[in-house]
């Protein structure tokens, strides 16, 4: 079962509209939009995913709800240029969920999940060339150093790298299994006894293959330029990477420039023209990580247009 992560608060933070124009960067299995699209009677929403068993299930789930939707094939890096060949160059919101969905990682042969066993896959979209088996396989110690320091925050990298290069020069690390078990065995004892060790390898090497962060960091600046006055936009990420690019983001377009700060008068054009809707970022309730415990690590941001 998918479960939409704080989903009383993203409808709530979207400030829907009857009438409005929205689109949900990251559709997964519909957890989100259904309850947009259910909210929007008169509105459109545009859905976006890479992956072909998601759209096929959440397709046939919103034709129950309403017609009033377009599903697009496609990595929300191409948000703005898909929009635009609709048409469409203003939108009322866009969510961003950043997490990756249960039936995903659920579904063994895709390869995301240490604790089941299958070939190393971790591709969201299917028809991408690289997998988790050809970084794990082909790139050098140097490069599974940087990745898993830089997006797994893996202070054993060295370690985790070295041993990977020695394992695979006796036969290919082929299944996720070998690979959660090679990493168990690269750290200290202690790292294993209250959670996997195997978890910010897998981050990592799922960054790697999917190109997540520079895609995330295009992708915000183009959905912050298609957005309507009053519109906004609500983003869920789920490691302190995301959620850093996401801050520095929002800070960067809601704040006045430094050399203003302390003018008496601050010219118009130098006004900012988004504002944050909750200076704290939001996390889960209570409630929520009792039922879901995948919700954890999550954290939420709102920003909304002004001028």
């Amino acid at each position: 079962m998918h479960y939409s992560v704080m989903l009383k608060e993203v409808i709530e933070a979207l400030n829907l509209k009857d009438t409005g124009i929205y689109v949900d960067a990251t559709l997964g299995y519909a957890g989100h939009t259904s309850e947009i699209l259910k909210r929007v009677k008169r509105g459109f929403i545009f859905a976006f995913d890479q992956d072909i068993n998601a759209i096929n299930y959440s397709k046939e789930k919103l034709k129950k709800i309403s017609s009033n939707f377009t599903i697009i094939k496609s990595n929300f890096l191409y948000l703005k240029e898909e929009l635009l060949k609709r048409d469409i160059k203003l939108v009322d919101g866009i969510l961003f969920d950043l997490g990756v969905s249960s039936p995903q990682l659920d579904t063994k042969e895709r390869g995301f999940s240490y604790h089941l066993d299958s070939r190393l896959d971790m591709r969201m979209d299917l028809d991408n060339k690289l997998s988790a088996y050809e970084v794990v396989n082909t790139y050098t110690e140097k490069e599974l150093t940087k990745i898993l320091y830089e997006y797994g925050e893996e202070k054993y990298a060295k370690s985790i790298a070295h041993n990977i290069i020695k394992e695979r020069s006796i036969k290919p690390i082929e299944t996720t299994l070998e690979l959660a078990n090679l990493v168990k065995r690269s750290v200290p004892y202690k790292e294993t006894l209250d959670k996997h060790p195997a978890k910010k390898t897998f981050q990592a090497i799922r960054i790697e293959v999917n190109h997540e962060l520079d895609i995330l960091e295009k992708s915000l600046k183009d959905a912050l330029s298609i957005l309507n006055i009053k519109g906004r936009i609500v983003v869920i990420t789920f490691h302190s990477l995301e959620d850093r690019i996401v801050k520095n983001t929002f800070k960067e377009v809601s704040s006045i420039p430094p050399i203003f700060k302390n003018l008496p008068i601050i010219p118009d054009e130098y006004l900012p023209k988004y504002k944050l809707v909750y200076e704290k970022v939001i996390t889960p309730s209570e409630l929520e990580l009792q039922e879901n415990n995948r919700s954890r690590s999550s954290k939420l941001r709102v920003i909304e247009r002004i001028k």
